[in-house]
């Protein structure tokens, strides 16, 4: 059973012919079993719900057409789907091949022995193959390093990656060379003991110099390629962030985040629900000016800053577990990526300048 997927439709569907009785072979891209207890819903909304990144209109499409498959038979978008039924989304192609392809792009290893290696991924480099990014991506990257080690097969689900982050998100991450060092270091990262904090520059400026988030995190209802926050205890999973401030510029504010869980967008989607969109995330809203005076200076040095830093501005710092094997307490730490580090320096100068010792309001107007 596959609880989410990413978007496997094509783009072309345009091009793609419906589903008839002179259609040769058609080739599963997405299976998933009902659950028992699930209550009528329509098959183009169950599977909004599961194929990622991919609009509830082009699930609508490749139904009509026949490709949206209830117990082997088509069934169209209306169609309600049933408890234990097998829902299969089967295309007129083979699946793309993503078997994990070695390419020589550098990598910045922090640490490395028999058993993982730590990582200082930098901003604009996509984790994993997915929609879009086949190739290019870090774990590519892991593969070349490794090539050399016949013990670790890149397509082979047990070793590798153990967590992610995001392809604008810069910071540590920890790779498991072996399936024993994966299980004991996926078990913590279950279990919330292993150290992550984040540091990361947000609009607004903090009542307070420390708090907690708190709030259950799931797929944005009408925006797929967004998370949010729900109340109701029943959607989304639990997700809790601590923040402290680090260093105030009355407009923006730096901070770092300490991570409870990890969900998805964990850190962007709780700052955005307390109203501090992290400084230049697109996706969140945060590449507009947000806070601030409607002087023609101000406007051209925040779009200075954008230039600076064109991304959300968010660093994985540090990263401590348990070593798999020794038991050991590991605990690294990397600073802050240039382009964060001028952003911030630009925001310091522009306070020291032009604002008062006194913090504007939390208005900023």
């Amino acid at each position: 059973m596959i609880d989410e997927a990413e978007d496997i439709l094509p783009d072309e569907l345009d091009d793609i012919e419906p589903v008839g009785q002179e259609s040769g072979e058609l080739h599963e891209h997405f299976r998933v079993v009902v659950d028992k207890g699930q209550t009528p819903m329509r098959v183009d909304k169950f599977l909004g719900e599961r194929i990622v990144n991919s609009s509830r209109n082009r699930i609508q499409r490749a139904a009509d057409m026949g490709y949206v498959m209830a117990n082997g038979k088509p069934v169209k978008s209306s169609y309600k789907v049933k408890p234990c039924e097998v829902i299969t989304v089967m295309m007129d192609r083979p699946r793309y091949d993503n078997d994990i392809i070695p390419e020589d792009i550098p990598l910045d290893v922090v640490y490395e022995d028999e058993d993982l290696m730590v990582i200082n991924k930098p901003a604009g480099l996509v984790v994993h193959p997915g929609c879009g990014n086949y190739h290019g991506t870090l774990v590519n990257a892991i593969a070349w390093h490794l090539r050399d080690n016949p013990e670790y097969d890149p397509n082979d689900p047990q070793v590798g990656l153990v967590h992610r982050i995001d392809k604008d998100t810069s910071g540590l991450l920890v790779v498991a060379k072996t399936p024993d060092a994966k299980t004991h270091l996926g078990l913590q990262f279950f279990n919330k003991t292993t150290k992550r904090q984040y540091n990361a520059l947000v609009w607004g400026n903090f009542l307070e110099d420390t708090g907690r988030i708190e709030g259950n995190i799931a797929r944005h209802p009408k925006d797929r390629m967004q998370m949010a926050v729900f109340s109701d205890p029943e959607i989304g999973k639990h997700a809790v962030t601590h923040y402290k401030v680090l260093e105030r510029f009355g407009y923006v504010t730096l901070v770092e985040c300490r991570l409870e869980t990890g969900r998805t967008h964990q850190i962007r989607v709780h700052m955005k629900h307390i109203g501090h969109i992290l400084f230049n995330d697109e996706r969140y809203g945060g590449n507009e000016i947000l806070k601030g005076t409607h002087f023609a200076k101000y406007k051209q040095f925040v779009h200075n800053c954008f230039d600076i830093c064109p991304r959300q501005a968010l660093h994985a710092r540090t990263l401590g577990f348990v070593h798999p094997r020794t038991g050991e307490e590991m605990f690294f730490t990397t600073e802050l990526p240039e382009d964060m580090t001028q952003l911030i320096e630009r925001w310091r100068r522009w306070t020291q300048q032009t604002l008062s010792l006194t913090p504007p309001c939390e208005g900023g107007e």
